[in-house]
């Protein structure tokens, strides 16, 4: 029943979320602890239902088995989470949070020394153990914390004081932004409200309280769930519109002039704003299914982009090796050199922010700016739910027969390393992958042509049947 994909184990709650697997997971941690010999973790939670009391679950198998436990006492964002992680030198930190999947699901991801997501190592390690762990009968919460087992911390001062130091907080105060967040109902709001306001920045606040069904929609900040916040920002004159998803590692952008900008769009203006404005200088990393505007923007400063597989852990992974400035995906995530290896939408909205103030420029501006080195191109994507069925259906003719549909574009190469990515001779691309956290199959295409890239989707997706 516990299955890792990219992002942690996710499952929907009382059927694969439930608090015996909660248990055997965390058992399987700690006895991967003991043979590791070194003990100890960092414990936060989301707003979601039951990730307050499923943290308090794992706490208490924690303290049964002589794992001392940091538990953040409040709803925290993730990164933060993760920079506690980091922070405290503890070799494990876990966080009960099912991200941006629907409101029925929960999970656990997990964190490795230095604020790292877990890869497929540690993973692998876990669920060798699922089947045989013994799980104890844990301590109650109230009698391991007045007994010293679990501590109860609170690292946001911490978080917050080592994000402004990284910004420039004098310039975003000499530039009077008026900014409007939606923390879709998450855990972003306090963190990010306090460092733009620390920056005196005029900061209004949409969708904040804590809702476990987030509104009736997805906490993925996407182009269909900001209507709202792209209203606010048209109707208010705002500068700028910032979303977080559920645990506020990923974020969402609307401009000056309502415009929802990609995640694509949000990783060229940092890796621009950062090379050609801060000097800093190194190569970026992005996922296979981001866009390849990342390439053209490195080989113009002289750099390379790194592709690797979905799931951030291969992003951290790969920055560490090349020593990369920035690492990001077409899903909203990204970091920079010097932070946590981690996705983190708090620090990357406040750098956007700063972006603004010190360029003097609009969104729109700093885009066109780009697209004129860059040329443009035009990403389409689609999200198909699917049977088991159809599962065994799609892998046995995309995968292993290897079969695709005929093309109006000529093909350059193939590449099977996660899914399936086609490589077109003008540069375009397609890829055909399932989800690592929700039951679903991904396309996503993209090419110099509009027309072209919504055509390719559109081929695919009948050809498979979908």
């Amino acid at each position: 029943m516990i299955q890792f994909g990219t992002g942690g184990w996710r499952a929907v709650i009382a059927d694969g979320f439930t608090r015996e697997n909660v248990q055997i997971l965390v058992a399987a941690m700690a006895d991967l602890m003991e043979d590791e010999g070194e003990k100890g973790v960092v414990i936060g939670f989301d707003r979601r239902f039951l990730s307050d009391v499923a943290a308090q679950w794992a706490a208490e198998i924690f303290a049964s088995r002589g794992v001392p436990v940091r538990l953040i006492a409040k709803a925290a964002p993730t990164p933060m989470i993760m920079f506690e992680v980091k922070r405290s030198g503890l070799p494990y930190g876990i966080a009960v949070t099912a991200s941006h999947n629907p409101a029925v699901y929960n999970g656990i991801k997990i964190f490795t020394a230095g604020g790292r997501d877990a890869d497929e190592t540690v993973t692998r390690k876990l669920e060798e153990r699922f089947g045989r762990v013994r799980v104890p009968e844990g301590i109650p919460y109230d009698r391991a914390k007045a007994d010293g087992l679990i501590e109860e911390i609170s690292p946001q001062n911490g978080y917050i004081d080592s994000i402004l130091s990284a910004i420039s907080v004098d310039a975003i105060r000499g530039a009077g932004l008026n900014v409007v967040l939606d923390p879709m109902y998450g855990v972003g709001r306090t963190c990010l409200q306090t460092i733009l306001m620390t920056a005196r920045c005029n900061v209004d606040v949409i969708h904040e309280r804590r809702d476990t069904l987030f509104g009736g929609r997805l906490p993925a900040p996407d182009v269909k769930t900001l209507g709202a916040l792209r209203e606010y920002v048209t109707e208010n004159g705002c500068d700028i519109g910032i979303a977080t998803d559920g645990d506020a590692d990923r974020l969402g952008v609307v401009d000056e002039k309502g415009r929802f900008l990609h995640p694509n769009e949000i990783l060229a203006l940092l890796y621009y704003y950062l090379v050609k404005h801060k000097g800093w200088k190194g190569p970026a990393v992005r996922n296979l299914v981001t866009s390849h505007t990342l390439d053209r923007l490195a080989a113009l400063f002289g750099e390379v982009c790194h592709e690797v597989p979905v799931g951030f852990k291969h992003i951290s992974a790969k920055m560490a090796e090349t020593n990369a400035l920035i690492g990001g995906e077409s899903s909203g995530g990204l970091t920079v050199r010097g932070h946590i290896p981690g996705k983190d939408g708090v620090y990357a909205a406040a750098l956007l922010v700063e972006m603004m103030a010190v360029t003097g420029r609009r969104l729109s501006e700093l885009l066109a700016e780009i697209t004129a080195q860059t040329g443009e191109l035009f990403t389409a994507e689609a999200n198909i739910r699917f049977s088991p069925e159809k599962r065994e259906d799609i892998l046995s003719l995309i995968m292993r027969e290897k079969k695709l549909p005929p093309f109006p574009a000529e093909v350059s190469d193939v590449s099977y390393f996660d899914g399936c990515k086609v490589r077109f001779k003008d540069g375009g691309w397609l890829s055909i992958r399932f989800s690592g956290t929700e039951p679903l199959l991904r396309l996503a295409c993209e090419t110099a042509d509009p027309g072209l890239s919504e055509t390719l989707c559109a081929l695919t997706r009948e050809y498979i049947g979908l």
